[in-house]
């Protein structure tokens, strides 16, 4: 074990050097140690060549993004390992028989510049769409670099606009026109790791020469630019973001911004013919009216930015509902709830009476995404699925209300056999929160099932019914039951769940992830032998917190691409971004209720803690890969034995092609059959 001198605080600190030859000595001696264990269990085969099948089947959905006349979209195959961005015609995607062109090679890239270069989407210039701003990460992480793309010849724009790799990102304002955020150089960036500049860049000029716009302060979260459009009307935008759920937007007038008197809490979430779509998260009060927290309302912009309110309400959510996705067509506005964690989707319509509402005729009782709409008609797109039916992309016109399947996922295991159900438990303060389970028809309550319990808890990210399509073949098939809790911190239930998670009001997350385990066992589907538990990102943390807190009720642990040490987490990567979730460790009163949970410092001797298998990746540039490093040394320091594999690239999603995904998977599921069957 590498060893660092007396004065320094934490002996492992050497772990958070990515690049360092002692910490990738550690890497790959864990990855070793552990594929070759996993990989020796006759499970890992079948499941590693199942998931590569199905990710790499011909007949997944081809996910559309409509610009103009064609639909794009981004494709990996077996022949196309780290994919290619291609076009077909509109009409040819919407007939079932799509002609694709394919437009840029991030294989044959990758080969010729020896870069792992991973996809990150692409932006195009109204109204032709014919050049756009390619993002491109290598290996995965959220820093990218963008380059302009002529669709027409296929080709990068020779001499065209091109950013250096840096967090951030650029929108056309017009064809010899950007709006730019990204690292100018000293001071441009924030602690959290992000743009602190927003610029004017014109073509044919060198970067150094962008006129700025706004500058924010160095310890925002960050400060951003983009482009907000209505119809042909576009409105050069820039926000700015002192912590991650508050913010101030300002609309460039002339040659000056101008701040909109809006709530620093509240969501733009889209703009419909003068009318600017907000989200709130908090009450609001104007002129005498009340509109309340989780309300859906519009604000007409024109008005707004001579500095008058004219505001009409769109909606309410009660107490067991949320408005997940707002998007807008050329005339309608849609909005995708939940109830119950159920999906409704509706269109609504704005006449001198206000706002109507018409549902749409979606399918009931599972999980309903918007994928595409389309500026220039009524037509969009959006999905639907549930645990055990195989996702259907639909297509659907808002001006007609006609609602066709286009496509659907074939059927990767035999749903026929299991069912799901949703309970509710209580929480230790009473709060009643609701969690399904997937399981066989013929489920035995005794206590032997192999359980895996999944869960979130932050950042009002809602946890929704998926088609289990992996974990079906992988889990299910194999005798395992699939529990998904909607625990405090996410957003299932609009802003107040989210609220009642945040800072010293952390601990009711995982008190609600505790009162479902205890469930589990009290209706004897399982029992902490059998039961398993998965999470990442923020899941990491709740993954580390139980089984600190509770090592006797599970027996498996995927603890994927975890934030853990809570005392250093503001000094890492984009970590201070996030103290508006979890606090400041460096304020004394607010490490008090922190140093109760985070999982580093309350590692203890002598425990029986289950055998915990971490995930990471080398190239996370959001949550430290030395988060996971660091508790794994620490651990193995004590005595306690671990699994731990960290892809070398991937970023926060630990992995860049399917290749790479199946790998994952067949381990962690070779994992929890070993521990939990």
């Amino acid at each position: 074990m590498t060893t660092l001198t007396a004065q320094q605080e934490d002996p492992f600190l050497f772990l958070e050097d990515i690049d360092s030859k002692g910490a990738m000595d550690f890497v790959n001696a864990h990855n070793t140690s552990t594929v070759t264990r996993l990989m020796s269990e006759k499970t890992y085969a079948p499941i590693y060549n199942k998931v590569l099948e199905a990710l790499n089947s011909t007949d997944r959905i081809a996910y559309p993004t409509i610009a103009g006349d064609y639909i794009y979209n981004f494709w990996q195959d077996a022949e196309h390992v780290r994919g290619i961005w291609r076009r077909a015609l509109k009409v040819t995607y919407m007939e079932g028989s799509p002609e694709w062109e394919t437009l840029l090679d991030l294989d044959a890239m990758s080969a010729k510049d020896q870069v792992m270069w991973v996809f990150k989407g692409a932006g195009g210039l109204y109204p032709k769409y014919n050049r756009f701003l390619i993002s491109l990460s290598k290996g995965g992480g959220d820093a990218i670099e963008v380059r302009e793309f002529d669709v027409q010849t296929r080709n990068f724009v020779r001499g065209g606009f091109h950013l250096e790799e840096s967090k951030g990102g650029a929108d056309y304002v017009d064809e010899n026109t950007l709006i730019v955020s990204t690292d100018f150089g000293p001071g441009s960036m924030t602690t959290s790791g992000y743009p602190n500049q927003v610029k004017l860049w014109e073509r044919g000029t060198p970067l150094s020469a962008a006129t700025l716009l706004f500058e924010g302060d160095t310890t925002d979260v960050g400060t951003w630019g983009y482009v907000l459009r209505d119809g042909d009307l576009a409105y050069t935008t820039i926000v700015q973001a002192p912590t991650i759920f508050t913010s101030s937007t300002y609309i460039l007038v002339g040659d000056t911004p101008v701040k909109l008197d809006i709530p620093t809490d509240a969501s733009i979430k889209t703009l419909l013919k003068d009318q600017l779509i907000l989200s709130l998260k908090t009450d609001w009060e104007v002129a005498g009216t009340r509109y309340p927290q989780g309300a859906l309302l519009s604000i007409q912009l024109s008005s707004l930015l001579e500095g008058k309110k004219e505001i009409r309400l769109i909606l309410v959510p009660d107490e067991w509902s949320s408005v997940e996705e707002v998007y807008a067509t050329k005339n309608k506005l849609l909005v995708n709830m939940t109830t119950n964690v159920k999906s409704v989707l509706n269109q609504y319509t704005l006449d001198a009476e206000g706002w109507h509402a018409t549902k749409v005729g979606a399918p009931d009782l599972g999980t309903i995404s918007i994928d595409a709409t389309d500026v220039f008609s009524d037509v969009y797109f959006f999905d639907y699925t549930n645990f055990l039916t195989p996702t259907t992309l639909y297509v659907a016109d808002a001006q007609t209300h006609q609602v066709t399947p286009l496509k659907s996922l074939p059927a990767f295991f035999d749903a026929s056999k299991y069912k799901t159900e949703q309970f509710k438990v209580k929480s230790k303060d009473g709060t009643m929160i609701p969690y399904f389970v997937v399981s066989s028809k013929t489920i035995k309550y005794d206590g032997l099932n192999p359980t895996l319990l999944n869960a979130y808890g932050g950042f009002e990210v809602s946890m929704l019914p998926y088609y289990i399509s992996s974990m079906g073949s992988s889990w299910l098939d194999n005798g395992g039951v699939y529990v998904l809790a909607n625990i405090r911190g996410g957003g299932e239930f609009g802003p107040k769940w989210h609220q009642a998670g945040l800072k010293e009001k952390r601990q009711n997350v995982y008190d609600d992830f505790f009162a479902v385990t205890q469930d589990l066992i009290t209706r004897k589907i399982t029992i902490p032998k059998h039961l398993g538990i998965k999470g990442g990102s923020n899941g990491g943390l709740l993954m580390g917190v139980a089984f600190t807190q509770h090592p006797e009720l599970y027996n498996a642990v995927l603890c994927e691409v975890p934030l853990l040490d809570m005392k250093r987490y503001n000094k890492l990567l984009a970590g201070a971004s996030w103290m508006g979730e979890y606090g400041n460790p460096d304020i004394p009163e607010e490490w008090a209720y922190i140093s109760k949970y985070s999982p580093y410092q309350n590692i203890k001797p002598g425990m029986k803690y289950p055998e915990v298998f971490f995930v990471t990746s080398t190239r996370d540039d959001r949550v430290h890969p030395g988060h996971a490093r660091k508790m794994v040394a620490r651990m193995e320091d004590l005595g306690y034995k671990v699994y731990s594999f960290e892809n070398v690239e991937g970023g926060h999603g630990a992995a860049s092609t399917n290749e790479q995904r199946a790998k994952m998977v067949a381990l962690e599921y070779a994992y929890l059959l070993m521990k939990l069957k």
